[in-house]
């Protein structure tokens, strides 16, 4: 004699097994590690020919640059570069920067100044990444080459590979 039981209990016994605790033994247990920051080494100047382009929104008539020979990816996560934006009348920005994939967070280290040189950032805290209309170069970064689904590329040739390519080749577009 086969014994029905009725799909309500079913349902009850498949969620109190979803949510029973899982007795963990205490070897298992490893705490939080604290993020710690590397040592930052400002780089060189960017270099013309280093320059790679990046595409960040049609909203905006700036062009966008990573210097390619800036990129690196750090033991402690940070994928640092120099980025470089140039205006339509000529402007030209310059900064080294890191950004955290894990937090969804940049930092400006240094702005570039005309005669080559870095002025060290007066506010240099990691801040939240935005996905802003205009100014959105470093949503771009995150999202389209850098830090694909929030993980972070595994080394400076993935995330140079993703800006020749046009976007990290995990992302569709």
């Amino acid at each position: 004699m086969a014994v029905r039981l009725h799909p309500v209990w079913l349902l009850a016994a498949a969620c109190w097994l979803a949510v029973a605790p899982v007795a963990a033994e205490e070897d298992d247990y490893e705490p939080a590690r604290e993020w710690r920051e590397g040592e930052v080494q400002f780089p060189s100047y960017p270099a013309p020919e280093n320059l790679l382009p990046l595409y960040v929104s049609a909203a905006t008539a700036n062009k966008f640059f990573i210097d390619g020979a800036t990129l690196s990816v750090g033991a402690d996560g940070v994928i640092r570069y120099v980025l470089v934006v140039e205006t339509p009348q000529g402007g030209r920005n310059v900064t080294f920067e890191g950004m955290r994939c894990e937090a969804r967070a940049r930092r400006i280290y240094a702005s570039g100044r005309a005669d080559g040189s870095w002025s060290k950032a007066r506010k240099d805290e990691w801040v939240r990444i935005q996905d802003a209309y205009a100014n959105r170069q470093h949503a771009a970064l995150f999202l389209e080459y850098f830090c694909p689904f929030g993980n972070a590329v595994r080394n400076a040739a993935e995330a140079r590979d993703a800006l020749v390519r046009g976007g990290h080749p995990d992302v569709r577009r």
